[in-house]
């Protein structure tokens, strides 16, 4: 699980880098380096940084877990 986890942060970076490009410069790497925006292999990495980001709500679920018992345990 371990493994997941840090792919798909390295996806979410990724992602987020890329639309960084985007909105400060127009310039969509991942659709420059992988043959525009229509080509499948964009489209693929497009679809796994999505799917990342859905994977990674768990940290959130976790997070609040963390802090509940924090709270609860007087920290």
């Amino acid at each position: 699980m371990k493994a997941l986890d840090s792919i798909a942060l390295i996806l979410l970076i990724v992602g987020g880098l890329n639309w960084l490009l985007v909105g400060l410069f127009q310039f969509d790497l991942v659709a420059s380096i992988f043959g525009g925006q229509e080509s499948w292999l964009s489209r693929l990495v497009y679809i796994l940084v999505g799917l990342s980001a859905l994977y990674s709500l768990k940290f959130l679920a976790i997070l609040n877990n963390d802090r509940a018992r924090d709270v609860t345990e007087g920290h």
